[in-house]
C-alpha cells in the first residue's frame, strides 16, 4: 500500500530531519523553521502530520520527543514524483522527459543515472 502524498514543504522538512535526526521539535523549528519564517507550532503540526502519514517516528527521551525518519527522503521523493506524474501529467512521463531534455543544467552524473534507469526499463520489458 502506498503512503499518503506529501507537499513540497513537508518534503523539505523530511530532508532536513534526515540530515539532523533524531531531533526535537524545538531543534527543527530553530534549524528549519526560522529560516522559512515558520512558527514552532507550524513545524510541530507539519511533523505530526508527517508522523501520521508514516514518514516520521518519534521516541521520548528525557521527557522530550525526538523525531527521526521512518522512511528515507528518497522514498518520500519517489512518492511525490509518482503523485505528480499521476495527478498532474495524467500518468504520462513524456512531458517530464521533455522538460529534462530542455534543461541545460542536467549534470553528467544525473544523465548517467537517467541512462541507467532507461536501460533498466528496457531490460524489464524484454523479460515480460
Amino acid at each position: 500500500m502506498s503512503r499518503p502524498t506529501i507537499g513540497d514543504q513537508e518534503l523539505a522538512l523530511l530532508h532536513y530531519l534526515a540530515e539532523h535526526e533524531p531531533a526535537s521539535v524545538g531543534e527543527v523549528a530553530a534549524g528549519f523553521g526560522e529560516a522559512r519564517g515558520l512558527a514552532r507550532s507550524t513545524v510541530l503540526t507539519m511533523m505530526e502530520r508527517l508522523r501520521g502519514k508514516g514518514y516520521l517516528k518519534r521516541r521520548q527521551a528525557r521527557g522530550v520527543y525526538r523525531y527521526s525518519t521512518a522512511t528515507g527522503p528518497a522514498e518520500a521523493m519517489r512518492s511525490a514524483v509518482g503523485s505528480f506524474v499521476e495527478k498532474t501529467l495524467s500518468g504520462s512521463v513524456s512531458p517530464f522527459v521533455a522538460y529534462l531534455s530542455e534543461r541545460a543544467d542536467v549534470s553528467d552524473a544525473e544523465l548517467a543515472e537517467l541512462e541507467s534507469l532507461v536501460a533498466q526499463l528496457q531490460s524489464q520489458r524484454k523479460e515480460r
